[in-house]
């Protein structure tokens, strides 16, 4: 697909206002001028300390992957200029295991924050999740701990971070720095959770209400700030940045 394909079609179906899953090279390509950015952390790649064996070998799933979708792990992370703004994006890959999120995501994350810091720009992280990755347990779970301190750094420069939520954005993601935004986005009819529906209707037994955990739904009940289409997504970002350079 062109640049021009990219302008023209933007992944959404205009009518229905549904979002075809994307991953970090469209986003880039929709987000950066001219396509051009230098990425962060490129090489970064996960470890199996555990030696985590489920219905295959982790090690094995991790290079069946990284052969399959062409990524390293389920997260980019790279500076550009947004309409001439410089800004850090940081964007999620569905595409390998889930867009589940372990050390290396953790880590690139990590980046993107010191990154911005250096650069004195805004941060945007652009979450795809199925949450924390089960096979690397407690070294996952530290990675909403870390991510979250790190954001706190940013914040006491006085940088803005904003928080894309697409879907899905659920589990360990949802619980850390995808909603830890100055401004929480979300696209059309995203799923955002903790817990997917089909498990909270199991927990608590009752049926649940229409739409629920969808982005209008949040957005509803006071957890998101806005949707935005995905073809108004730059210039939403560029007028938000335009008010933090005023």
């Amino acid at each position: 697909m062109t640049s021009e394909d990219h302008e023209d079609n933007l992944w959404v179906c205009n009518k229905c206002q549904y979002h075809e899953k994307i991953g970090s090279e469209e986003y880039f390509a929709l987000l950066f001028d001219d396509h051009k950015f230098t990425e962060i952390g490129a090489d970064l790649i996960a470890g199996d300390p555990l030696v985590f064996e489920d219905t295959k070998k982790y090690a094995d799933r991790l290079n069946m992957t990284r052969k399959e979708s062409g990524l390293n792990d389920a997260l980019r992370a790279a500076e550009g200029k947004l309409d001439k703004h410089m800004v850090v994006i940081a964007c999620m890959d569905f595409r390998f295991i889930g867009g589940s999120m372990g050390s290396v995501v953790g880590e690139k994350i990590a980046m993107a924050i010191d990154q911005a810091i250096r650069r004195k720009c805004p941060l945007i992280i652009i979450s795809k999740s199925g949450g924390a990755r089960m096979m690397e347990a407690g070294y996952s779970l530290m990675q909403m701990a870390k991510t979250s301190a790190k954001l706190t750094q940013l914040a006491r420069k006085k940088l803005p971070y904003i928080s894309i939520l697409t879907d899905p954005t659920t589990g360990g993601v949802t619980a850390s720095f995808a909603m830890l935004g100055d401004l929480n986005i979300a696209e059309p009819k995203a799923l955002i959770a903790f817990a997917g529906p089909r498990v909270v209707k199991e927990t608590i037994g009752r049926d649940l209400p229409e739409g629920f955990q969808t982005s209008e739904f949040v957005l509803e009940h006071g957890f998101l700030d806005k949707i935005v289409e995905r073809k108004d997504l730059k210039s939403t970002l560029s007028k938000l940045f335009a008010q933090f350079r005023g």
